[in-house]
């Protein structure tokens, strides 16, 4: 029989499995990882992503969503279970995946069998007067009050279909989950990379993190260029912590504002950069969350989904000719139309470029003490083909870019591989701690 839909809407450890309150592990295997692309390859592709996603950015409904992300998790859904894959995204709230019924037109290829709610004996349907159908702006009541539909835009497309719920399994645990069944789509071909759908982390009631009545959770993410078998690891509740007695930089969270979109993302107080041993020139203001147009809030964010790190224009500038002053002429040229600025000899890069230091402040709280987050070089410079390395650190302020993004500062997955990053939601701090990830 089905669970009364009570269940699907505390958001108490209590109201779930045994299983899921004993916390979720998950692994997490990079997009490219399957398609055994060279390195050259999955640079011009990251890339690529990068330069799409801060394109489309101001065009979408929020400042910060996914277009092409990177990690990809497989999970269970249903009883008896069918297999799906699903985008993990920190910058969005919905848990959805593509059904059955979806429109000819209107359905985007997946690498796995799409999800049959009616081959579930515990998919359920939320009620138009639903409590889950007023959890967030992804959800509204259908036209003929007869459901909960799902409609959300995204800088790839949109998605459509109605709101319900059903049984996850991540690995050996379960959990009872409200869900977007998708049987419309508008979205950039490839956008998903093959997934089915995704599963948000942010802080907007329908996430994950929410739904599960946890107040934390980590991942650890491998290097884009290690070993394919060596997969990622995302931690929910119980499971997340970092390792004792290894060295951990704790950032307290910035408060979100409350115009709907913005209070989904997790803004961090990036006060400065230092670059070796010189500190940039750079306002601390201009990585401040603030207000930039009504309804419109710019500032410092860290992203799951975008793979490289972009930086408000003023610190852009100054992070290049700081380079550009210390590494002089080892500096060659870019490959042609690689879309990239500074680069060296491959072999020179470990060698001459200088780590970063993100300082970060108090996140506007009581004047409390700053916070440093070293950066090594592997973490912002990359391969690009045989010879040569360049460094994936680019501008907001792209031509066309428009309020909020071009004033936007985003920390995308990229700078954070080998670390290890614990969203502590309860006491409000992100952590990090330097890790071999592979080794999880």
């Amino acid at each position: 029989m089905a669970r009364p839909l009570l269940i699907w809407l505390a958001l108490l450890c209590a109201s779930l499995t045994f299983t899921a309150c004993a916390g979720i592990r998950l692994e997490l295997v990079h997009v490219d990882a399957r398609a055994n692309r060279t390195v050259a390859e999955r640079v011009r592709r990251a890339t690529e992503r990068t330069h799409r996603r801060l394109a489309s950015m101001g065009e979408a409904t929020a400042p910060v969503r996914w277009v092409e992300t990177q990690y990809i998790a497989e999970y269970l859904i249903g009883d008896p279970p069918q297999r799906a894959e699903a985008i993990i995204d920190t910058g969005s709230n919905l848990i959805w995946t593509q059904c059955a019924g979806c429109r000819p037109a209107g359905c985007f290829s997946q690498n796995l069998s799409i999800f049959d709610p009616s081959r579930s004996r515990t998919a359920q349907p939320v009620a138009c007067n639903g409590t889950a159908c007023a959890l967030g702006s992804e959800t509204r009541c259908s036209r003929n009050r007869s459901a909960c539909d799902v409609l959300t835009a995204y800088g790839a497309g949109a998605i459509a279909g109605v709101l319900g719920t059903e049984v996850f399994t991540f690995g050996s645990q379960n959990a009872s989950l409200a869900f977007g069944c998708v049987t419309a789509s508008r979205l950039t071909p490839g956008s998903l990379d093959g997934a089915s759908g995704i599963i948000g982390l942010g802080r907007g009631a329908l996430s994950l993190v929410s739904q599960l009545g946890d107040t934390k959770f980590s991942y650890c993410l491998t290097p884009y260029f290690s070993d394919a078998a060596n997969t990622s690891r995302l931690f929910v509740g119980a499971s997340a912590g970092l390792s004792a007695g290894a060295p951990a930089t704790s950032v307290p969270f910035v408060k979100n504002p409350t115009d709907d979109l913005f209070g989904t993302f997790y803004f961090l107080p990036l006060a400065g950069i230092t670059v070796g041993k010189t500190k940039l020139d750079v306002p601390a203001a201009a990585f401040d969350l603030r207000q930039v147009a009504p309804g419109q809030w710019a500032g410092t964010l860290i992203d799951s989904g975008s793979p490289f790190t972009s930086l408000v224009g003023v610190a852009y500038q100054a992070l290049r000719a700081e380079l550009a002053r210390q590494l002089g002429a080892s500096l060659v040229p870019p490959p042609a139309r690689s879309g990239l600025d500074l680069c060296v000899a491959q072999g020179d890069a470990g060698k001459l470029v200088p780590p970063l230091v993100l300082h970060f402040g108090g996140g506007g709280g009581g004047g409390s003490s700053a916070s440093d987050v070293v950066v090594p070089a592997e973490n912002y410079w990359a391969p690009v083909d045989d010879t040569t390395a360049c460094m994936v650190v680019f501008s907001s302020a792209r031509p066309n870019a428009t309020l909020p993004i071009n004033e936007t500062t985003i920390i995308g997955n990229y700078m954070q591989q080998n670390m290890h990053l614990l969203y502590d939601l309860g006491n409000g701090v992100l952590s990090f701690q330097p890790a071999d990830c592979s080794a999880m």
